[in-house]
């Protein structure tokens, strides 16, 4: 599974405002329910709050993959969010952070949700990925970066 086959620019919040985890996931959510026409916003924040509950998901440098499973969707969905002032989040390395990607999954389709994941850590090795989607001015221009930096990924192997 491809990262822009399920972020769509229509996913991407440039300029969030939550402070702390707990609004950006209400913030992430709301954008997503809004820009997908869903009224499962309660179950797909219920999702993401229980399993950032077992672990934070704050994994990296300035990076947290907030996710959950729901039966709110029928497809794996993905929003990122980009903070230009950094969010609270109980990082494991302590520091805030700044690019949020949040995954949506059906419950059942575990296979695909894993492999997203493991795409999206691929993709987040690479520094200057980070760097030029933290620079983005606007929705479309992020999913150009991704598409780029996907497109690259396939190229080398």
């Amino acid at each position: 599974m491809i990262l822009q086959e399920v972020l769509l620019p229509e996913f991407i919040k440039i300029g969030m405002e939550a402070e702390d985890k707990d609004e950006a996931f209400e913030e992430l959510v709301a954008h997503y329910c809004q820009a997908d026409g869903s009224d499962a916003h309660n179950k797909i924040l219920e999702a993401i709050v229980a399993r950032e509950e077992k672990m934070s998901t704050g994994i990296h440098k300035g990076i947290a993959v907030p996710h959950g499973k729901t039966t709110a969707v029928e497809t794996i969905k993905s929003v990122l969010g980009i903070s230009r002032k950094g969010i609270q989040y109980d990082s494991l390395d302590g520091e805030p952070v700044y690019l949020l990607f949040m995954i949506i999954s059906p419950a059942e389709d575990s296979e695909k949700y894993l492999r997203l994941l493991k795409h999206l850590a691929v993709l987040l090795e690479n520094p200057q990925f980070q760097l030029e989607l933290l620079e983005q001015k606007d929705p479309q221009s992020a999913y150009k970066i991704i598409c780029k930096y996907e497109t690259m990924l396939y190229t080398e192997n």
